[in-house]
């Protein structure tokens, strides 16, 4: 609803998303992921939009108002909280696949580091002498030295990032 007010009262307006995004200082991509109903605007950018557009919060929400204007601030504030919350989920939601992606890099670094040791680096007993063997042996090689430096600084990274997704209450 709010996704098609906004779009329909830009429209009638005559701006195109870019003449909306420039006078609310954002990116035309966010006027379009609004539009779509991909994200809200916040409450401050919603008020700042009803300037903009001329027109009433309560129509960019969808209704038409005739209650008292202390009605109307509380039915605004409400949907506002509302629209508040569910992004607050999002939110939320989207730190723990973040944190499960993490972790799961952790663990597959790990599982790596333990075949790296155990495997101990078979193919320095390979027989060089045939190109196909060669070539396998210091693909093989070059793995391993590059994991054996790189993968530490993704691992630390990945468990920084562990804790920064751990949402403080």
């Amino acid at each position: 609803m709010l996704s098609e007010n906004i779009k329909a009262i830009r429209k009638s307006k005559g701006l195109s998303q870019q003449e909306l995004a420039i006078k609310l200082n954002v990116v035309r991509q966010t006027i379009s992921k609004w539009e779509q109903g991909l994200s809200v605007p916040d409450s401050e950018m919603l008020i700042s939009m009803s300037e903009v557009l001329e027109t009433p919060v309560s129509k960019l929400l969808g209704e038409t108002v005739a209650e008292t204007e202390a009605d109307n601030i509380k039915a605004i504030s409400e949907k506002l909280e509302v629209i508040n919350l569910q992004l607050a989920q999002r939110k939320i939601t989207r730190r723990k696949v973040i944190r499960w992606l993490l972790i799961s890099l952790c663990a597959i670094i790990v599982m790596v580091f333990v075949a790296v040791g155990i495997l101990n680096s078979p193919y320095l007993g390979w027989d060089y002498s045939d190109p196909e063997t060669a070539v396998l042996g210091v693909a093989f090689h070059s793995f391993e030295w590059l994991f054996v430096r790189v993968a530490p600084i993704i691992l630390i990274a990945a468990i920084i990032g562990i804790f920064f997704t751990f949402k403080k209450e």
